[in-house]
């Protein structure tokens, strides 16, 4: 593939909900620019961008793909993104290295709430945008219908500048609003417009011509003042208009059918804007700060995927802001402060890669096996270094406790989680202290159920998830007192040790405190260290069910001692025993986290939310209105929102987010602490017969 100005370089985001046909339209786009030579079927799993097994097993996109054709003397690249909200972190990283996107709508299924958030990455990242109503061919495909729904959702600067001929098995081709053509079939042959048609063409038209006429004042005193609009004023003024993110434009046509997608071609080429047009975003402790997109400036390049392919090794993928990427060359990884070597770089078409000898600014590209860099790092020049913005992504809110199946699985479980979370970014994985779990966070239960199966079919690596078990705490409420004598007569020396301890509640957040008020020697000071060290370890393992043990001060009051069987062992199974039984002494409890909650919801779901908050033993502490969706704050026990993340989704139809944090710990309600507790008996026992 030649090298191409910036200028030539369109870089096109496809953003959707789940299944209105992205990755067939990208495959439509590829067999017109004769980059493939027969169309692929996502059901089939035959389509370039869906290539991983997991994709076709599920048949949905589950990562973003690049797909790179030539088409009328420029560079497409278009990213196809994954439209399942659990895989949000790939689409928010491909909207970071587009100028362009084109928002999906099934014609059958109207706005859906991907469709929505579609609409506001692009509105976060300022990026110009194009509608394209799919599936015309389907039943039930209406283009009045979604087109009314798109400028009710999102204003009427959203304007149709095609118009479908025809809908479901009649549906033949669409009608250009600006040149006035008929573009009929698969093919587009330019035929007469249907005189049935010819009216409402001719009102959309009105209206499209009003809407452009409004994005430019002199433009808009022609057009009041009765005058014609020539077609290239109303080319010309509607390319700056998307280009500065004033309108928007709808087309229709089918992925599928493979009709008036060329027409869609042509408009990407056209109309969305080149690298040349969006300003590098850099990073505020740049060391260069004013860089235009060139092949002349200093070498900036954003990673913004890492995959890790069983073959290759780590693949990482970047998009040249500013200069030249050379293979086989050595870079500077401003992230990182480190040197980077490059080897082969590659042009990379779904799971294809074509060696490139160099990517120039604009343009996109892959390396293999680079040592240092990860996903969101710029390459630059040690003597010039820019640092670039890279994508934000969304927190994970769903937890699983990852298990390996074997004991071979034990060790190669850390360096497969690390792959994963170089690949994926929205991924998280850390040790629980309290609960001893490997815990996998991510944005859905979808999400992390791939990633263990990505682990077994890339890493070779088993692994069982399950719900996290919850931090609880156990605490005394009243202050107590426990004695415990270690003695045991054998041949030889015996074994001896006396202890006994006070214990007194803290409050909240204090450590467990140790002190020794044994007067008169009845302990000898050598040994009050090995009674510490009894009693930190039955700290680790509370009287109620086995949790670890807060806010206890522990004080040695007295005990006595054997000048020859005396040792520090004993004083040290005499501290665990004290303890223990001064614990059972003082009215223990069991804690649990308690976390705030924000709980953003459209305004109609309010209630639902609410009541069933309420069933969560939830504290609602207020709601703000924020347009047309309300926040919820509310205390909630961290054990009742394990799988919120699926509970809001469904209640919502995905279109509520929270967030939380922990808070403090506060007492488990009597009835939950005996279930608690007859459930850590069930294991122990599961435990004690396993081993038997």
């Amino acid at each position: 593939m030649k090298q191409y100005q910036p200028e030539n370089i369109r870089n096109v985001v496809l953003l959707s909900h789940s299944g209105a046909g992205k990755t067939s339209l990208s495959e439509a786009m590829l067999f017109n620019a004769g980059v493939i030579n027969r169309l692929g079927k996502v059901d089939a799993g035959t389509t370039t961008s869906d290539y991983d097994q997991d994709e076709v097993k599920r048949k949905i996109s589950i990562s973003t793909s690049v797909l790179p054709y030539e088409w009328n003397g420029n560079k497409v690249n278009i990213l196809d993104t994954p439209g399942y909200s659990d895989f949000a972190g790939e689409v928010e990283a491909a909207v970071r290295v587009c100028e362009g996107a084109v928002i999906v709508a099934a014609a059958s299924s109207g706005i859906e709430v991907g469709t929505e958030q579609s609409w506001s990455y692009c509105e976060n990242a300022s990026l110009a945008r194009i509608f394209f109503i799919n599936k015309m061919d389907r039943e039930n495909a209406n283009f009045d219908k979604i087109t009314g729904e798109i400028q009710a959702k999102f204003g009427p600067k959203c304007i149709p500048i095609q118009m479908p001929v025809g809908a479901h098995t009649d549906f033949k081709g669409v009608v250009s609003l600006i040149t006035m053509k008929y573009y009929a079939g698969e093919k587009g042959e330019e035929a007469d417009i249907p005189s049935e048609i010819k009216e409402q063409v001719v009102s959309l038209r009105e209206k499209m011509v009003e809407a452009i006429a409004e994005a430019d004042d002199d433009l808009m005193e022609k057009y009041l003042n009765g005058e014609e609009l020539s077609e290239e004023e109303l080319l010309s003024t509607l390319k700056k208009a998307i280009a500065e993110v004033k309108l928007f434009p709808i087309l229709a046509g089918s992925a599928l059918q493979n009709v008036s997608v060329t027409r869609l071609m042509n408009v990407i080429n056209e109309y969305l804007p080149s690298p040349k047009d969006k300003k590098i975003d850099i990073s505020e402790d740049s060391a260069i700060k004013d860089i235009t997109i060139g092949t002349e400036g200093p070498l900036a390049a954003l990673v913004f995927k890492t995959s890790a392919d069983p073959y290759v090794g780590k693949l990482t993928y970047f998009k040249v802001f500013s200069g030249e990427l050379e293979s086989n060359s050595q870079v500077w990884n401003v992230n990182q402060n480190s040197l980077e070597r490059i080897g082969q770089l590659f042009v990379i078409r779904g799971k294809s890669q074509e060696p490139i000898a160099k990517i120039s600014a604009g343009d996109m590209g892959a390396v293999a096996k680079l040592s240092i860099t990860a996903t969101g790092d710029t390459l630059s020049m040690h003597e010039k270094q820019v640092k670039i913005v890279p994508a934000s992504h969304p927190k994970a809110l769903f937890s699983v406790a990852v298990l390996p199946k074997t004991k071979a699985d034990v060790d190669k479980l850390g360096p497969s989680l690390t792959r994963l979370t170089e690949e994926d970014p929205t991924l998280m994985v850390h040790r629980d202290a309290d609960t001893g779990e490997t815990i996998l966070s991510g944005l859905g239960e979808t999400q992390v159920e791939v990633a263990a199966e990505k682990m077994m079919h890339k890493f070779s690596v088993g692994v069982e998830l399950k719900t996290p078990k919850v931090p609880y705490k156990e605490t005394i409420t009243k202050g107590a007192k426990g004695e415990y004598k270690h003695k045991k007569q054998t041949g030889g020396h015996g074994q001896y040790g006396h202890v006994i301890l006070e214990l007194e509640p803290m409050p909240e957040g204090g450590e467990n405190p140790f002190e020794n008020k044994v007067v008169g020697g009845t302990i000898p000071k050598n040994y009050i260290p090995a009674v510490e060290k009894g009693v930190q370890e039955a700290i680790k393992e509370g009287v109620l069910a086995g949790y670890p043990i807060v806010n206890v001060r522990t004080l040695v009051v007295d005990g006595s001692f054997h000048p020859v069987d005396s040792s520090e062992i004993c004083f040290k199974i005499a501290g665990a025993g004290a303890f223990k039984r001064a614990m059972a002494d003082g009215n223990p409890i069991l804690l649990e986290p308690i976390v705030n909650m924000k709980i953003t919801i459209p305004g109609d779901h309010t209630g639902d939310i609410i009541g069933d908050l309420n069933t969560k033993r939830a504290r609602v502490q207020g709601m703000n209105p924020e347009g047309d969706y309300n926040v919820v704050d509310a205390q909630v026990p961290m054990a009742e929102i394990l799988r919120y993340a699926i509970d809001l989704k469904s209640m919502t139809q995905g279109r509520g987010s929270f967030s939380f944090e922990f808070d403090h710990y506060e007492e488990v309600p009597a009835h939950i602490t005996q279930k608690i507790i007859a459930e850590n008996e069930a294991e122990k026992q599961k435990l004690a017969e396993g081993k038997a």
